[in-house]
């Protein structure tokens, strides 16, 4: 396994409200955790490095060699945990109110990758030169498409496209999304903020991936959503089989 994150503030914005971490757990196994805070002043920011240290510090802390025995009931506790500390630190300051955070965390463990997300960060599977995303929005505009009252392509240009209808710490509970696939050798799970794939589609990432080793298509994907504008944070993990 390895493993591979970047963050970058984009061309606009002046603080990065993303936030993201990554490592390895053993010879067969790997993690990363990515967040998209939100929140007036320095909300947004403290949201999202709020959630992620609190998921490395329990992913580090739980990790054996057995823990995927429990893989998804792991994976809720640690998304709990990091929901309660964000929720915590927003009712004690009220300069923080209504802060809070989307967030996506992965663990591959023995070529099965487990997935657990709140909010429209996504998961892609890159698998044999094809893309397939992983995970459902947690979105207004989402929640439109399923309705059938918007297409996918008018939602990419739909003026409330990034209001989302989940977040990490708004509320006391959040309900979760899990999601499994099992892994071939040569497969990749990426995982991204919507500063990715507000740029960048996502043909664009599978022809990227078809040359490029997962380092290289790291920071080639940061740069191109910067030349396609740049509006927002952007932030990529890449866990490779």
């Amino acid at each position: 396994m390895k493993v591979h994150s970047q963050t970058d503030v984009g061309l606009v914005r002046t603080v990065n409200e993303d936030a993201c971490s990554a490592g390895l757990l053993g010879k067969n196994g790997a993690w990363a955790v990515v967040c998209d805070g939100m929140g007036g002043a320095n909300g947004g920011e403290i949201a999202s490095q709020t959630a992620v240290k609190s998921i490395e510090r329990q992913i580090l802390s739980a990790y054996e060699e057995d823990f995927k025995k429990e893989i998804k009931l792991l994976l809720n506790t640690l998304v709990y945990h990091a929901n309660a500390a964000v929720y915590d630190m927003a009712q004690e300051d009220e300069s923080l109110k209504g802060m809070g955070t989307t967030v996506i965390v992965a663990i591959v463990l023995d070529h099965v990758a487990h997935i657990a997300h709140v909010g429209d960060s996504r998961a892609y599977l890159l698998h044999n030169g094809n893309i397939m995303q992983l995970t459902t929005d947690h979105s207004m505009v989402q929640e439109l498409i399923k309705n059938g009252d918007l297409t996918v392509e008018q939602a990419k240009v739909h003026p409330q496209k990034n209001i989302i209808t989940r977040a990490l710490g708004v509320n006391p509970v959040v309900e979760i999304d899990y999601v499994t696939v099992a892994l071939k050798e040569q497969d990749r799970i990426l995982i991204c903020t919507d500063g990715l794939t507000n740029y960048i589609e996502a043909d664009e990432i599978r022809k990227m991936a078809d040359t490029l080793d997962s380092v290289t298509l790291t920071d080639r994907l940061v740069a191109s959503a910067k030349e396609y504008g740049g509006g927002d944070n952007i932030t990529v993990a890449i866990l490779d089989n």
